[in-house]
């Protein structure tokens, strides 16, 4: 039995533009462009003004049981991050009504996204300068020391052993600092900016690099400058179980119904991975 939902839905949307209007009325700023809705509307974004000057404006919407883990202050903690195109957190509201709401005014960053969606679908031209800023702002992500964590050994063995059993040698993996959510909607062009830190902390080393080549798949030329850019890290054991552990972690997204068109090319990715084990 199908359960109609759009009612609902609905409903939850008109309550989050109303959540952006109240933030925006707390800090004093005026939205100067559309709201965009965050994944499953749990957050809602729009580009602001105040005196003058453009900012961006983000709030998100969750469970009080679930707002202890780090994901919550994430955007404010990656302001330890100094000399990376990356939004910068200026302010922060909370309130409680129903749910806890989260506001964060945020420095906004110039261009525009390199796809709509996570996983990219449409070739992009981007520069060797922009490759090489992303390769930079991993690296310096991965050698920043953090108490926060993003993934450990427990969540890996379990996502790899309900896809794959036993064939992965988890003992190959490594771990570093990773974004944790590095996707074509996260990555501005044509200057590079990384958004979303929500996820930042202590993960899977090669995850990120893992990450954004799956989310590439569909666009066989990107897919291979992704592995170009970060072949030193991709090619190792670790790097490889990175790969598997990110596709699994999509494969399962995929059988949820998100991204239908990237099964394919996800299944033949394993099978190139898996002949190493």
């Amino acid at each position: 039995m199908t359960v109609d939902t759009s009612e609902a839905d609905a409903r939850f949307k008109k309550w989050m533009r109303e959540n952006l209007t109240r933030a925006a009325e707390h800090f004093g700023l005026v939205v100067s462009g559309e709201p965009v809705l965050g994944w499953v509307d749990r957050s809602i974004s729009a580009p602001v003004r105040k005196d003058g000057s453009d900012y961006w404006l983000r709030v998100v919407s969750e469970d009080k049981q679930w707002i202890g883990g780090n994901f919550w202050t994430g955007n404010l903690d990656a302001n330890v991050f100094d000399g990376l195109a990356k939004p910068r957190v200026l302010d922060v509201f909370e309130w409680e009504e129903w749910r806890q709401q989260r506001a964060e005014v945020m420095t906004r960053m110039p261009g525009t996204p390199c796809s709509l969606t996570d996983a990219l679908r449409v070739a992009v031209d981007l520069s060797d300068q922009w490759w090489a800023e992303l390769r930079r702002t991993v690296d310096t992500v991965a050698a920043t020391s953090t108490t926060r964590v993003n993934s450990g050994p427990d969540k890996l063995a379990e996502r790899l052993v309900q896809r794959f059993g036993d064939v992965v040698d988890v003992t190959a993996a490594e771990w570093e600092t990773v974004h944790g959510d590095l996707h074509w909607a996260n990555l501005f062009g044509p200057r590079f900016g990384l958004l979303d830190w929500e996820m930042w902390g202590r993960g899977l080393k090669g995850s990120d690099a893992a990450t954004l080549l799956c989310y590439s798949l569909l666009v066989p030329d990107v897919a291979e400058r992704v592995r170009a850019v970060f072949a030193d890290v991709l090619d190792t054991s670790a790097g490889r179980v990175a790969q598997l552990y990110v596709v699994a972690r999509l494969r399962r997204r995929v059988d949820g119904g998100e991204y239908p068109d990237l099964a394919g090319p996800l299944d033949r990715l394993t099978s190139s991975l898996l002949v190493d084990w």
